[in-house]
């Protein structure tokens, strides 16, 4: 059994932050803080996009564990499995997962929510049963 620590302040905190970068993202750019197409305007820049904009983002996402350790003291825990083909897998149906839906979590979860979007509510209501049912399947069922 994964036996996970509950850390409500550093929950909060993070999610407070998450939302303020979202919100910050929408006032100065007029864009949604969606990973997914913060990546697309990154790699394939379109016609009046911001590439740097959406650069500096995803550079912020990956400083962001680099930094923790130095400010903090203590070390960044996250816990991936090592079956490739599994996380291979997984990625494929993340990635496909979120093309289908026309974004991910944090754009739909994040930033469509608080913006009372219907489409927004269904794909996180999909979301999260999917990650339910998965967690379920593989503790209870396979018991890993």
């Amino acid at each position: 059994m994964v036996i996970t620590n509950f850390t409500p302040l550093q929950s909060a905190a993070g999610g407070a932050l998450i939302g303020l970068s979202a919100v910050l993202l929408l006032l100065f750019s007029g864009r949604i803080a969606g990973i997914i197409g913060i990546l697309r305007r990154a790699l394939l820049p379109a016609a009046g996009s911001r590439p740097l904009e959406a650069a500096a983002f995803l550079g912020g996402l990956i400083a962001a564990p680099l930094l923790w350790p130095p400010l903090t003291g203590e070390a960044v825990r996250q816990t991936v499995s090592s079956n490739l083909p599994l996380v291979a897998v997984a990625g494929l149906l993340v990635g496909f997962g979120s093309v289908w839906a026309n974004g991910c979590t944090s754009g739909h979860g994040v930033c469509g929510l608080s913006r009372f979007s219907i489409r927004s509510l269904v794909a996180t209501l999909t979301f999260m049963a999917v990650a339910i049912a998965t967690v379920f399947i593989t503790r209870h069922v396979l018991g890993s």
